[in-house]
């Protein structure tokens, strides 16, 4: 596979460090970095974005997530090897992740799952964290930038 072009934001370089700097921002919301690296992993999946997948992957894998999860993660639901905060990341991953399947988008026993496992803060940072990925996703999908690359 070869991409299309660069990455959009590698092609208008004053829009790579503002993604860049809204991810580090993340990362001091209190959520556990393994959560927050199989909720990209997750919504990468979702997407079929290629590059994110491998990335996530192998950032999953830095931040110790073991390789059952990381094997398990499309199929979390079945899986007992996700803690009832990374089940409750995971399911408000799908369905912001997948907006437009449903009526309803984030259904409220959704939201409230993930709001009896995190506090404010850290939900901004877990949305910020899906919106992100699915941007990311967009980008690289669209561009069909190949997994192992690098920008």
């Amino acid at each position: 596979m070869e991409a299309r072009m660069k990455n959009p934001a590698v092609v208008i370089p004053e829009a790579m460090q503002p993604l860049l700097d809204v991810a580090k921002a993340t990362r001091k919301g209190g959520v556990p970095e393994e959560t927050l690296e199989l909720v990209h992993l997750r919504a990468s999946q979702i997407n079929g974005c290629s590059y994110c997948v491998d990335g996530g992957v192998k950032n999953a894998r830095k931040a110790g997530v073991s390789d059952d999860k990381l094997f398990a993660v499309a199929a979390w639901r079945e899986a007992p090897y996700f803690s009832a905060e990374e089940r409750a990341a995971l399911a408000l991953t799908e369905v912001v992740t997948r907006l437009a399947d449903s009526s309803d988008p984030v259904p409220d026993a959704v939201w409230d799952a993930a709001a009896d496992h995190f506090d404010e803060k850290q939900l901004a940072a877990l949305t910020l964290t899906i919106g992100l990925t699915n941007l990311f996703n967009r980008l690289n999908a669209t561009t069909r930038q190949p997994a192992g690359a690098g920008w």
